[in-house]
């Protein structure tokens, strides 16, 4: 009995300081144990969620509700006692951030402020993300139903996700739509140690934007060639417009000009 508490307990404190270690790691206003302990509510909600989610496991619900509630009201993060997370999860700020009952969430994931990992509906069942190890879930992103996210994937802020996202992708808009995509495996170094930089991500809206400003530019400057009898100027050899278009079909939800009517395909 003794020696299954002491062993209990290791695996509690190893946790916590993974817990802390994963915090210095990804904040660098973090200064001291101390700082961490007492005033930061992310981890304070996690380490809240633990015991409601073991509460949860041995059907004690009501009991379990209490305390997520109480969690909530002291840290402003609502998890529900049903979803279940990975080792090395961390909450940066925290306000604001819902995530649902069949949630499902791996290694070291980072979500921020104003997250949420929610429904759709009344549906019963698995009806909340899948969050595979080491994604990053920018500020105020919106990820919503079955959903999975997957290895190594970034959500960039104010993206509302409702379809799949591949691994190792980056994905932004309303709706969220991958924007890069490698097809490669995730580095594990990379996945449980990932770059936290959220904000310098593509905008495919401003890249086809200007690729259409300098073909209407080369387009005019020819014209005015024709009118003045000169002779043509050559324009840029590289052809950006079948990247605009696929840029625009996917912006629109469609899954090609040839295929279908304008109507067909939306997301």
């Amino acid at each position: 009995m003794i020696e299954a508490l002491r062993e209990h307990v290791g695996k509690v404190i190893a946790t916590v300081r993974r817990d802390l270690d994963v915090a210095r790691e990804r904040d660098p206003a973090a200064e001291s144990t101390a700082e961490l302990l007492f005033c930061y509510p992310g981890l304070h909600a996690v380490w809240v969620h633990r015991g409601a989610h073991w509460l949860y496991g041995r059907d004690r619900r009501l009991a379990a509700r209490l305390v997520s509630q109480l969690g909530r009201s002291l840290t402003g993060v609502e998890i529900h006692p049903g979803a279940t997370i990975g080792p090395g999860f961390f909450i940066d700020h925290g306000m604001g951030v819902v995530i649902g009952e069949t949630t499902e969430i791996g290694e070291d994931v980072t979500v921020y402020q104003g997250v949420t990992l929610g429904g759709t509906g009344k549906e019963t069942g698995k009806r909340h993300p899948t969050v595979r190890d080491g994604v990053i879930v920018g500020t105020g992103a919106r990820v919503l139903g079955p959903v999975t996210l997957g290895e190594g994937a970034k959500v960039g802020a104010g993206a509302i996700v409702v379809k799949d996202v591949p691994p190792n992708s980056t994905v932004v808009g309303n709706p969220g739509r991958p924007v890069v995509v490698d097809g490669e495996r995730v580095d594990d170094r990379a996945l449980h140690h990932p770059s936290l930089e959220h904000t310098r991500l593509p905008d495919p809206v401003a890249e086809a934007l200007e690729c259409l400003v300098s073909r209407i530019d080369t387009l005019e400057r020819q014209l005015a060639d024709v009118r003045a009898g000169r002779e043509i100027a050559p324009g840029d050899e590289s052809d950006c417009l079948p990247d605009v278009r696929s840029q625009i079909e996917a912006i629109l939800g469609r899954a090609g000009a040839a295929e279908g009517g304008a109507g067909e395909g939306r997301a």
